[in-house]
């Protein structure tokens, strides 16, 4: 599954001139805990979180403080990072008071991409961009709601795009049942390698829970090595 599949397609995103009071007005009015900042043509340039209100919050005086009390703050980069957040106190327009550069995915990446993103920089959601530009967001919310396929749609899924796209398994050989997410295989494949990258593939649709596999094989090639090259060989080149 891609992100396209589960993002947001109506994305509410602000200009770099918008004041920020009306960010915030925006962002209250629909319960969102982030804006993505665009330019002209469309471009993210940044993004204003809760984040950004909470270092206003916090007051332009103990940011001044902390550049006082650190004298060696310009060799050890303190100061330039409180100055930052003075900058971003003293702001008045979404541009100032912006995160930058905004972190984004594409829209063609898979959903599990979305995910460790997510994780890896601790953010709640996401913009969506196509040849640089916003066309969507896609939220945690969204990652949850891809666990919520359909049994069913698991199933087409598995055997139209899994055995026959991807791993060129003839479906007919691979009963394929889901029950609540968990995927339950059963069958005769042609190898042993190839009832194991069945099992590791169906395990990374988005939306299934557990693969119970019990496929089985005609040759157990799990033995079976490559033979060495033959140097002596005309055929064989260097």
């Amino acid at each position: 599954m891609k992100v396209r599949d589960v993002m947001t397609r109506t994305v509410l995103s602000v200009r770099p001139e918008t004041p920020l009071k009306d960010v915030a007005a925006l962002m209250v009015e629909h319960g969102i805990s982030g804006v993505p900042v665009v330019d002209e043509q469309g471009a993210v340039v940044g993004v204003v979180s809760e984040a950004d209100f909470v270092i206003k919050e916090r007051g332009r005086e103990e940011a001044l403080e902390r550049i006082r009390h650190r004298p060696l703050a310009r060799f050890l980069g303190h100061a330039d990072e409180a100055r930052a957040e003075v900058a971003k106190i003293q702001a008045a327009t979404a541009g100032s008071a912006m995160s930058s550069p905004a972190v984004t995915i594409e829209a063609d990446r898979p959903v599990r991409e979305a995910a460790a993103v997510m994780v890896e920089r601790s953010i709640n959601r996401l913009p969506v961009v196509e040849d640089g530009r916003l066309v969507g967001i896609v939220t945690r919310a969204d990652l949850v709601r891809a666990y919520l396929r359909p049994d069913d749609e698991l199933e087409r899924l598995i055997r139209d795009e899994v055995l026959v796209r991807e791993l060129w398994v003839d479906p007919a050989e691979v009963d394929v049942r889901v029950e609540r997410g968990v995927v339950h295989l059963r069958g005769t494949v042609d190898r042993r390698s190839t009832a194991e990258l069945v099992a590791r593939h169906v395990a990374r649709v988005e939306g299934v829970v557990a693969v119970d596999s019990e496929l089985g094989w005609r040759l157990d090639d799990s033995e079976i090595k490559a033979p060495a090259p033959d140097y002596f060989s005309p055929y064989h080149r260097a």
